[in-house]
């Protein structure tokens, strides 16, 4: 009796298998994501990707061949602001003002401002959390020792 079931569950598994073009195409289709989706492992091997690549850069530059300027975005993520009201940015681009570059909180919690710099120059900054606390971008392109006996950021355009 245990033979004659195992041969009609076979059966029933290959009735179940698609035996034409047009049915090996539908159960194919099927097993796709429909458009605009991604897998979540997709997803994940992305990220790792990211994060190996350098993950969210905290100085991004943008070159326009036109013009002798580069928009340069710099960004102070959550992690490093922590929970600071208030991030701005100094450097030798706005004579270390410290209310002349306030930056705007992102909704993850990030810290940017963008502006434009003359091309072909190298400036000093540093970033200043709720008036007290001195950060340096980890992203920066080299560090230099300040009269203060720590290091400013240094940003190569």
């Amino acid at each position: 009796m245990a033979k004659k079931e195992a041969k009609e569950a076979e059966k029933m598994k290959l009735s179940k298998q698609p035996s034409t073009a047009g049915e090996m195409k539908k159960s194919a289709m099927k097993a796709q994501p429909k458009k605009g989706q991604i897998s979540k492992a997709k997803a994940e091997v992305s990220a790792n990707q990211k994060k190996r690549a350098g993950g969210t850069k905290g100085i991004k530059k943008e070159y326009v061949d036109s013009r002798p300027f580069c928009r340069v975005t710099f960004m102070m993520p959550k992690q490093a602001a922590g929970e600071a009201n208030r991030v701005a940015l100094l450097g030798d681009f706005n004579e270390w003002d410290k209310d002349a570059m306030p930056m705007k909180r992102l909704r993850n919690g990030n810290f940017e401002i963008s502006l434009e710099l003359p091309s072909n120059g190298e400036y000093r900054f540093r970033y200043l959390i709720d008036g007290s606390r001195w950060e340096n971008d980890l992203s920066a392109d080299r560090y230099e020792p300040n009269p203060y006996g720590c290091d400013d950021s240094v940003v190569i355009i």
